[in-house]
């Protein structure tokens, strides 16, 4: 990791910066896949199953019989810890249910919300370096608190055909409808145009590599909805005297063993800190079976020494990151200042894998600053909000002549008109 000491505020731009990946050939090469599979359907879903997954499959459906077998191959503890960390996650997105509340704007006009759950949701669950079930937890559960009618989930299948068994029980833990083979580009358009096979969603969650987001982002422009822009996954951690150096290298790598496109930041006002950090960081990582991916992230990484707390949190504002971690001895003051971030950590036992698997909170966060305009995944990611509104003729009396002007004004005539209408039968 390098090491950038007192950095002046006209460099953070070059500190925040993450790592840009050449895209102009990869969108092309996701558009022609998008064509084929809307021209072709479950064909060419197969197809490119063949050539990108190395399976060639004689169905895209998930059995009851795969299911119930990967419920044997599963291992009972794993099986309990999936249970947990289902039950934690239902907790804390169960409490995020919206109340209905009527308000009279004027006497005689009453205007409120209804949530609505969307009937259809696509979730991508990545099968790749690292089966990410976990995720299936994160998307499904409360796709089933808000009342999804369908929970459809596509995932890659390995070189036999079948879906990591993990994926399939959490999958059965958190309720989801059906499960198709099918990875990468070719299950979001699967998802978005819908084929013999999978039913077409009405918005697409979920993480996955550079051509998995290229699509998700070429499908919203005129398909379907998705979850958010994303980009490769990072943390950034604030620390400082008190923390402990061993706790944050391994928050580091635990970020770092992602995938190389990942990005980790440390910033501290503290020297030694950055010292120890680096070292242990240098002796956990021998340990890595995912050495080589977490070595190329560091990479893309930095420490940052700064000479305040102040310091720390405005730069951690402007790189909003996915994920933040503060281990300093006055988290909760710098937690209410705190403005962009995807999900945050506090003091030193809160690490980013608690999050990451059975705290509760959502894991599927904004990355690439995007924690500046838009929220992680939650229970309104699954409902739109309908609002209602009702006149009496009191109401209609008391806004009326404002509708009437402000229509005028606007020069729309037949606007104007019928409130008018309503106005002169009273």
């Amino acid at each position: 990791m390098n090491v950038i000491r007192f950095p002046k505020q006209t460099d953070w731009d070059a500190i925040i910066a993450r790592p840009q990946l050449d895209h102009s050939q990869l969108q092309q090469t996701v558009s022609n896949v998008l064509s084929d599979i809307r021209l072709r359907g479950d064909e060419a879903v197969l197809d490119y199953e063949e050539r990108f997954d190395h399976v060639r499959l004689s169905s895209l459906a998930v059995s009851q019989a795969e299911i119930d077998e990967a419920m044997q191959l599963v291992s009972p503890q794993l099986v309990d810890a999936i249970r947990l960390a289902h039950h934690n996650i239902q907790a804390f997105h169960e409490a995020q249910r919206f109340q209905e509340i009527r308000i009279q704007t004027q006497p005689g006009v009453e205007c409120w919300q209804k949530s609505v759950p969307i009937e259809k949701v696509g979730l991508y669950i990545p099968g790749g370096t690292a089966p990410l079930f976990s995720t299936v937890l994160m998307l499904a559960t409360p796709a089933k608190i808000a009342g999804c009618e369908h929970i459809v989930l596509c995932t890659p299948p390995n070189r036999e055909g079948k879906v990591n068994p993990a994926i399939l029980v959490a999958a059965h833990v958190a309720g989801v409808s059906a499960i198709y083979k099918a990875g990468g580009v070719q299950a979001i358009g699967a998802m978005a145009y819908g084929t013999a096979t999978v039913p077409k969603v009405y918005k697409i969650f979920g993480p996955g590599n550079q051509y998995v987001m290229a699509a998700k982002q070429q499908v919203s422009l005129d398909d379907v909805a998705i979850d958010m822009p994303a980009g490769p996954s990072e943390v950034c951690v604030l620390a400082d005297d008190s923390a402990n150096a061993a706790f944050v290298a391994a928050d580091l790598l635990s970020q770092a063993e992602h995938g190389v496109d990942s990005q980790v930041l440390l910033i501290t006002t503290s020297e030694r800190l950055i010292s120890d950090v680096q070292t242990e960081v240098a002796r956990q990582l021998e340990l890595l079976p995912r050495k080589e991916i977490a070595e190329k992230a560091l990479g893309n990484s930095c420490c940052v020494l700064v000479a305040s707390a102040r310091e720390m949190m405005d730069l951690s504002n402007a790189y909003a990151p996915e994920h933040l971690i503060i281990q300093t001895h006055d988290y909760e003051q710098l937690a209410q200042q705190v403005i962009n971030a995807g999900s945050v950590f506090l003091g030193p036992y809160a690490c980013e894998s608690a999050g990451d698997y059975a705290s509760g909170t959502n894991h599927t966060l904004p990355t690439h600053g995007y924690a500046t305009a838009y929220s992680g995944v939650n229970l309104d990611s699954y409902c739109r909000k309908v609002t209602f509104q009702h006149l009496t003729p009191k109401g209609v009396r008391h806004i009326g002549p404002a509708v009437e002007l402000m229509a005028a004004a606007e020069q729309l005539d037949a606007h104007k008109n019928a409130m008018t209408l309503r106005l002169n039968s009273l």
